[in-house]
């Protein structure tokens, strides 16, 4: 890692960061992709800090970004492109006993447009427009409104394939990966300076998933990297992840699929 020297350690970077996150990922996704080969679960258990990583990330990324805007766009196109291509790539091969559900881009675009909604009502504060306020309040109640439109809208037998793909493109929370934990990338923003209690935030949540008997617990494990982060970006990656993550998730399952069936 860029930041480590020998003898002499000077934190992590947003660069050591994401790289710590990608590894756990990588391990997590090989206890997914090859369960029906008997790995052991506690590979599982490495994964449990990543999605926090990258929440912590994304508050760090957004904050210093040139565009937001263009922020947001490359999410929405990362998370289309991995729904579809997971979609097609299923269908293709036909490898029933793995599921591909993953679309991190999702949960990072939902935290990221509630983030953007506390911009502008920050900014509409600031100007004393009440419009502005207002489209932020919009902007930040939209994944969970979409969410209830799209649960409404699968109740009913008519309209669940409409539903169903309309939930491909659109970005609602309860569809997110790790659902209603996203709510940590708003909250962290709004402590975006205050690491302590970013952290507390983490505790918390990581509380209840251990009083749930999930193993989600550990993501309390995120917090020592977090606590570490010395603010620095480090090498720049700005579009290795949106290439890496589809593509080690596709090629770990083709490989799966190959061995399952062979």
């Amino acid at each position: 890692m860029d930041n480590v020297t020998i003898g002499k350690f000077k934190g992590f970077t947003t660069f050591d960061l994401k790289i710590i996150g990608i590894v756990l990922m990588f391990i997590d996704h090989i206890h997914q992709m090859f369960v029906p080969m008997g790995v052991p679960n506690w590979l599982d258990w490495f994964g449990r800090p990543v999605a926090t990583l990258f929440f912590f990330v994304s508050v760090i990324g957004f904050s210093h970004t040139r565009s937001k805007e263009k922020y947001m766009l490359r999410l929405y196109l990362g998370m289309v492109l991995m729904t579809l291509g997971s979609f097609f790539l299923q269908k293709i091969v036909g490898y029933e006993e793995v599921q591909l559900m993953n679309n991190i881009f999702r949960d990072l675009l939902v935290g990221t447009l509630m983030m953007y909604g506390i911009d502008k009502i920050s900014e509409g504060r600031a100007s004393k427009k009440i419009g502005k306020i207002l489209f932020g309040i919009a902007i930040i109640l939209f994944p969970i409104v979409s969410s209830g439109i799209l649960l409404s809208l699968m109740s009913n037998p008519s309209t669940i394939m409409v539903a169903v793909w309309g939930a491909n493109f659109i970005p609602a929370l309860l569809f997110a990966e790790n659902s209603v934990m996203v709510l940590l990338i708003p909250l962290m923003y709004l402590a975006k300076n205050q690491r302590w209690l970013q952290c507390l935030m983490i505790a918390l949540v990581a509380v209840l998933f251990f009083f749930q008997g999930s193993t989600q617990w550990m993501m309390i494990f995120a917090v020592i990297p977090i606590m570490l982060f010395n603010g620095e970006k480090g090498r720049g990656m700005k579009n290795f992840f949106y290439v890496f993550y589809p593509l080690h998730i596709w090629i770990l399952y083709l490989i799966s699929a190959y061995m399952f069936t062979h």
